[in-house]
């Protein structure tokens, strides 16, 4: 089965969550790298090579929505596939279709897609232009509306993302 760009990234923030919840036996391949503040770093390998992502959970969750369970946000390097610095954002809930999502951080807005419970940037051009934002930022909040249309807004800890961005990029 050949996968998209979008059912690669997919896969990808799927195998991150479930590397987090695997147990000992299946995280043997997985490699925690450091933690630096709010962020942690994994590496690990995926089949196609090396992947190296820095995650984190939200610091609030405002409101809470009904079923929510743990937010994460993700900076991914996949070097074999050319992608560094790829968003992803696991909300802990389903987010509502065609619904629009913002991410804003050090005063620049970034617009999301989403899919079920996580989401991309729309235009990934811009990934290494937030990366930047959030090594110079101090929190990342993250717009959006749950799939029971209750706008939520999930804020995020760049407390030791410039360490753990750096980490990724020599493990990667």
């Amino acid at each position: 089965m050949q996968l998209t760009g979008f059912s690669r990234a997919a896969f990808a923030a799927a195998a991150c969550v479930a590397v987090l919840a695997a147990g000992p036996a299946e995280a043997q391949a997985v490699k925690q790298l450091g933690v630096y503040h709010d962020w942690t770093v994994y590496s690990a390998n995926a089949g196609n090579g090396a992947i190296c992502f820095a995650v984190s959970k939200p610091i609030e969750v405002t409101p809470s929505p009904d079923g929510y369970t743990q937010g994460y946000l993700y900076l991914t390097h996949r070097p074999t596939e050319q992608i560094s610095n790829e968003l992803n954002l696991v909300a802990g809930f389903n987010i509502g279709e065609d619904q629009p999502i913002n991410l804003g951080v050090a005063g620049t807005n970034y617009p999301l897609f989403a899919q079920a419970d996580a989401a991309w940037l729309q235009d990934p051009t811009k990934n290494d232009d937030l990366a930047g934002m959030m090594r110079a930022g101090t929190t990342a909040v993250i717009d959006m509306t749950s799939d029971k249309g209750i706008k939520v807004k999930e804020t995020f800890s760049l407390s030791g993302a410039t360490a753990a961005s750096k980490a990724i990029g020599t493990a990667c």
